[in-house]
């Protein structure tokens, strides 16, 4: 923000301390600035022709004078003398601690603080402002400090602001929020609504290099032109992929879900270790429950309990047994020749092009004959819901929002009565008022069904927790896991990885982990050194792992 300058050739004793220690406590100047009388006569450095520029246009408004309540001829909107130009009065009443502290009580007059929300709309309309005569940040005669005093005087509340809307402020240029990201780095939630953004250049103010909001999680620009135009133009998908890139932790879009595609990042490639025992024993990531997002579980859960149902029925000879000696009486035969046509792995399908064909069933009569004439299947959802995972989120599909549903779980075939494991995708979408799934009590159509089958994998693959890397490998108890939980990422993470591979007891883990600066190869290394000289009560018991 701009400093205040002094034109008189001689202020009182004192005077500019007094002024910018005012500023200072507002918190609208920095600590360690100094204010400078830039046109002091004689001043070293300043030359009469630069003098004369400065006063060229001695009624022109400056930035200083809107944000300290000054009218454009740099008198003092609140009755005051008129003062010299370049200069602050000093003689009157404190005119700009008035103002600075209207501007405080007008933020707090916005502020909720226990949603975190900072409420900027319609400014220029705010009778507050108009009141106590100062210029809206939205106003044509805001001098663009405006809105940078809002933001600082932002960045001082408790809790820290998480959202703000800017909507309906009728806002052409993004440069108003050019110092959003200097004051308030950690904003996650931005709503621009209602204004009048033309172009992606509006955007950058807060998207590029400089001005990046690198924490937002939600970004709201619905009636802005840039994008109603992009829709319109039927670019909707591209609006969201270059918003997508803009923003990288961007998550909701407009009140939708971001779509983003993950890549597993290429691991180098390891060499045989000569210390089997230290190889990690579980993956980085824990197993972790059925993940619904987006949609409401009732929707998921009765979809499935109607469905497999009548996914069942539909064969003869319904029979329920968990028996696990009928393994030996399933045949796989059935289910490569079976479904008119048989298999879809295309990978293992020989014979030509009339084989890879002769399984492809197109339109959905064709497809539900096809699965009719599959084996008799039993799926025990209702009672064994333990032994399904389920994952469900939105997923966008050309303009539509559309959901998708994985499964993994396991069913009895008949008449064998023999279990088999099974991975089912389906795409579903909303049942149109009045359509036959909707008048059938069905809330979703099924708009995608890709069925996987194969032979039994126990349920407890997928069970919350650790995974395991190979069979036999340690896994923590429930009691080492919540012994562990007090720790802070990553020192927890990199406890339980050490702890995994060598057995040590929390209290050795961590010194060693500490003596070698918290990284995990030095640790381990050092502790192949010292594991002969370690006492036997170093390590954990075999309790403290699961079986």
């Amino acid at each position: 923000m701009s400093q205040p300058t002094f034109s008189s050739p001689t202020p009182a004793p004192g005077s500019r301390a007094i002024a910018a220690n005012a500023l200072r406590r507002a918190g609208l100047i920095d600590q360690d600035a100094k204010m400078r009388d830039i046109e002091k006569p004689g001043r070293k450095g300043v030359t009469a022709k630069q003098s004369t520029r400065a006063r060229a246009h001695p009624h022109k408004p400056r930035a200083i004078d809107s944000v300290m309540g000054k009218d454009h001829h740099g008198a003092l909107k609140s009755g005051g003398t008129r003062g010299r130009r370049g200069a602050i009065s000093l003689n009157g009443p404190p005119v700009s601690e008035k103002v600075i502290e209207a501007w405080k009580e007008w933020v707090g007059r916005r502020w909720n603080a226990e949603a975190k929300f900072l409420n900027l709309e319609r400014m220029d309309e705010d009778d507050f402002l108009k009141r106590h005569r100062l210029v809206s940040p939205t106003s044509p005669n805001a001098s663009g400090k405006e809105a940078q005093v809002i933001f600082k005087i932002a960045s001082k509340l408790k809790p820290e602001v998480e959202t703000i809307s800017l909507a309906h402020n009728g806002l052409t240029s993004g440069r108003i929020m050019s110092s959003l990201a200097h004051y308030l780095p950690k904003l996650a939630n931005l709503s621009l609504e209602g204004n009048s953004f033309g172009g992606w250049k509006e955007v950058d103010y807060i998207s590029g290099k400089r001005g990046r909001l690198s924490n937002l999680r939600e970004l709201v620009l619905v009636g802005n032109p840039m994008r109603e135009l992009e829709y319109k133009n039927n670019r909707g998908q591209q609006y969201k992929s270059e918003i997508a890139r803009r923003f990288p932790s961007l998550e909701i879009l407009d009140g939708e879900p971001v779509a983003r595609v993950g890549f597993d990042a290429p691991s180098t490639s390891a060499s045989t270790s000569s210390r089997p025992h230290t190889m990690p024993t579980s993956f980085m990531w824990n197993v972790e429950p059925a993940f619904v997002a987006g949609v409401d579980g009732s929707i998921v859960s009765n979809f499935f309990v109607r469905y497999f149902p009548l996914f069942d029925n539909q064969r003869e000879g319904i029979h329920v047994s968990k028996e696990f000696p009928n393994q030996r009486k399933l045949e796989w035969a059935p289910w490569l020749s079976g479904g008119l046509g048989g298999s879809r792995n295309l990978g293992r399908i020989t014979g030509g092009l009339q084989r890879l064909t002769q399984s492809l069933h197109l339109g959905s009569e064709q497809a539900v004959k096809a699965m009719a004439d599959l084996p008799a299947t039993k799926h025990d959802i209702s009672s064994s819901s333990e032994k399904f995972s389920v994952d469900a989120f939105p997923v966008v599909q050309g303009e539509r929002t559309n959901l998708l549903v994985t499964v993994h779980g396991q069913f009895s075939e008949l008449p064998s009565e023999g279990i088999r494991s099974f991975d089912r995708s389906f795409v579903l979408a909303i049942a149109p008022e009045g359509s036959r799934a909707k008048q059938s009590g069905w809330d979703v159509v099924i708009l995608s069904d890709q069925l996987v089958v194969r032979a039994y994998s126990s349920h407890e693959a997928w069970r919350p927790g650790p995974m395991r890397v190979q069979a036999g490998d340690l896994l923590p108890s429930p009691g080492l896991l919540q012994a562990l939980s007090p720790l802070p990422e990553p020192q927890r993470s990199l406890m339980q990885d050490l702890v995994l591979r060598t057995r040590l007891n929390l209290q050795f883990a961590e010194d060693c982990l500490k003596t070698n600066d918290w990284n995990l190869e030095r640790a381990l290394a050092n502790y192949e050194q010292v594991k002969a000289n370690l006492p036997g009560d170093a390590y954990l018991p075999q309790d403290a792992f699961l079986p």
